[in-house]
C-alpha cells in the first residue's frame, strides 16, 4: 500500500536522500521516494505490515537524519 507523508522542516536535498535510503531499509517497507522540493515522501508499505508501526519507524529514521524534521500523515 502506498502512503504519502508530508515532511515539515526538511532543510536540504542531501538529508532528503539520506532519509530515503534509511526508510528503504526499514522492515515492512518495499520502497520509498522523497521529493525535496515538494517536501513529500511516498512509501510503499508491505501489505502484511502494521501501518502505524511502520510510520513510527519512518519518523524515527527521519529524525536521526534531521532532528527538526516532522513526518506528517
Amino acid at each position: 500500500m502506498k502512503k504519502i507523508y508530508r515532511l515539515e522542516d526538511l532543510d536540504c536535498a542531501t538529508c532528503a536522500m539520506k532519509m530515503e535510503d534509511a526508510v528503504r531499509k526499514l522492515e515492512g517497507v518495499e520502497g520509498a521516494s522523497v521529493n525535496f522540493m515538494a517536501q513529500k515522501m511516498i512509501v510503499d508499505i508491505k501489505d502484511d505490515s502494521d501501518e502505524n508501526s511502520v510510520r513510527k519507524a519512518i519518523a524515527k529514521a527521519c529524525r536521526r537524519v534531521e532532528p527538526d524534521c516532522k513526518v506528517i500523515g
